[in-house]
């Protein structure tokens, strides 16, 4: 429903300073001594494009400071270069002692760059064979620096590494441009902006893989899938990263945890800002979520808008703006502009879309979260068109990601109008319930030892297999797990308080152990591995019992029988 706020309810002056005093008493967090990556850069450069270009960008770098540059020609000049034979001949003759080789152009597709300031290494990757062009051009295991002036990026990256720089040669930044390049000789510093919690990753389990958002929306390809000899593992290169922070907000786990500063830090900051911009008399609070480098070059915006500096527009989804909802803000807009990366971009959509998509399965308006644009001072400074949803102060416990932001749902929950239903969510959203069909389900629980999160237990005397839908993150391992196919993902947001309490899917009597009584499996199982078993002579005749066995009984009747026959375990 639309408020009735307007121009003549709303104290500009009065949220101004109730904005000015709540930033006095709340302070954005920072991680103030983060730890650190070095690059090492000797000046060696590798300077890749047509002829006539990397010629002249060599010339132009020639007494600044690098210790060596070599050239690759990877393309043909254009036709319609502005220089005469003799400035060409002249141009040739200054750098013709720099190391350079000429690519045809099947090496041209075979062209591989990897690595970063300091240790790039480039080379020809053909069907059978690996040729390094680093060592016989600059006489060393890796170039430095790389400086494209092709007509194409030859890193095709959306965030290129530093020390790689893709320039349109005689444009008007070319000389700033080469300055800069010149200047990345010696150590550099560079905040390690994550940290990793395995335990709760759900991207792999017993060799199968699961969850992969952060694959999916890493601009810098600064995360991979590493196989190990069991399963895979989810690796970020530090020197590759370079702080997007998508890959923590889109982790639904928690798992990968953006440290400038810390999401838990962030949220805290969110209400404890929103509750002293009450305290000191401001209405109508408006958070904007917006990169800290254009505040600088930014007008203040009206006295109800409370700006949230992130280092980079990825470091917060849709959890830490539905937190700011909860806490008290009227809405929340996220400030894009026109540089974003693609896959960041698309990102944030998918972020905004399922907030959207929350707040109405919970009776909610969804337009209380917009995207504006930069340089858009009309949207950035409107009023909101919605009253805040509660006034009440916001306290979240210390608890892991997921634990926390269903504290912020529940309370959302409280303040709006659940209808029961489940509601469709944007796809791959970490919402969404199990199906599990009871006559193919053997209780033999690879489901419960394969899910990352408290989603999926057992029974403690019983075969009880239950479910607790908020903790699921349709990650799928379960699915995969399962022996039977006997479990289905079902997406979307299950608005009841039922997705909060734990539930028994599938339960049958206990089997007990023949010889000792012990319950040990159900009868399912049991029948199950005998019909499996039947033919294997280590179960044949008598010993089929031990298949009734638990497993203590089972070690016993095994010794047993070698003592009463120790030849008959030489037929087997």
């Amino acid at each position: 429903m639309t408020s009735p706020i307007d121009a003549v309810t709303v104290d500009d002056a009065a949220n101004r300073s109730a904005r000015e005093a709540a930033r006095q008493r709340v302070s954005w967090p920072v991680n103030l001594t983060p730890a650190s990556v070095t690059y090492e850069s000797a000046g060696h450069a590798l300077l890749l494009g047509d002829e006539i270009s990397v010629r002249q960008a060599a010339q132009r770098l020639q007494g600044q400071g690098l210790s060596a540059i070599a050239l690759l020609i990877t393309e043909p000049a254009a036709a319609d270069t502005l220089l005469d034979d003799v400035q060409v001949e002249a141009l040739l003759e200054s750098t013709r002692r720099l190391p350079c080789r000429t690519l045809s152009p099947t090496q041209r597709s075979q062209l591989r760059i990897e690595g970063y300031l300091g240790r790039f290494s480039v080379g020809l990757h053909g069907p059978d064979e690996r040729l390094d062009l680093t060592l016989p051009l600059l006489g060393r295991q890796h170039a430095d620096l790389i400086l494209d002036l092709g007509r194409s990026p030859a890193l095709e990256l959306e965030l290129p590494p530093p020390g790689y720089r893709h320039l349109a040669w005689g444009g008007a930044e070319s000389d700033a441009a080469l300055d800069e390049f010149a200047e990345l000789v010696g150590e550099f510093d560079k905040p390690r902006y994550f940290q990793i919690n395995a335990d709760l990753c759900a991207h792999s389990a017993s060799g199968n893989v699961g969850c992969t958002r952060c694959l999916e929306v890493c601009p810098a390809d600064a995360i991979s899938s590493h196989k190990g000899r069991i399963e895979s593992r989810i690796e970020i290169d530090p020197y590759l990263c370079q702080g997007v922070g998508s890959c923590s907000s889109a982790c639904p786990t928690g798992a990968i945890q953006f440290r400038l500063p810390e999401p838990a830090r962030q949220q805290e900051a969110l209400a404890s800002w929103l509750d002293a911009y009450r305290q000191a008399g401001g209405s109508v609070p408006v958070m904007r979520f917006v990169e800290a480098g254009e505040l600088e070059i930014e007008d203040e915006p009206a006295g109800c808008v409370l700006d949230v500096p992130l280092e980079e527009l990825g470091n917060a989804g849709h959890d830490q703006w539905l937190t700011a909802l909860a806490a008290g803000a009227a809405e929340v807009r996220i400030q894009v502009h026109p540089e974003l990366p693609p896959t960041l971009s698309a990102f944030i959509d998918d972020q905004i879309a399922q907030a959207q998509a929350l707040l109405a399965a919970l009776g909610h308006e969804p337009g209380r979260i917009k995207r504006i644009q930069r340089g858009d001072g009309a949207a950035r400074d409107a009023l909101p068109e919605y009253l805040p949803l509660s006034e009440e102060p916001l306290e979240l416990s210390a608890q892991p990601k997921r634990e926390r932001f269903e504290e912020v749902l529940a309370r959302l929950t409280a303040l709006g109008k659940a209808d029961g239903q489940r509601h469709p969510m944007p796809s791959g959203a970490a919402y969404g319930g199990l199906e599990i069909d009871r006559d193919a389900c053997t209780l033999c629980f690879a489901c419960v030892s394969n899910c990352p999160t408290p989603a999926l237990a057992s029974g403690d005397e019983t075969p009880l297999l239950s479910y607790r839908e908020a903790d699921c993150v349709q990650c799928g391992l379960c699915v995969e797990a399962c022996p039977e196919d006997a479990i289905r993902l079902v997406p979307g947001f299950l608005a009841d308080a039922s997705r909060t309490q734990r539930q028994a899917r599938h339960e049958e009597p206990p089997f007990c152990c023949i010889r000792c009584g012990k319950p040990f499996a159900s009868a399912s199982t049991i029948a199950t591995i005998k019909a499996k078993l039947a033919e294997h002579p280590y179960f044949a005749g008598d010993a089929a019992a031990r298949l009734e066995m638990c497993e203590d009984c089972r070690v016993k009747d095994v010794y047993q029988g070698m003592v009463r026959d120790p030849e008959s375990q030489l037929k087997v």
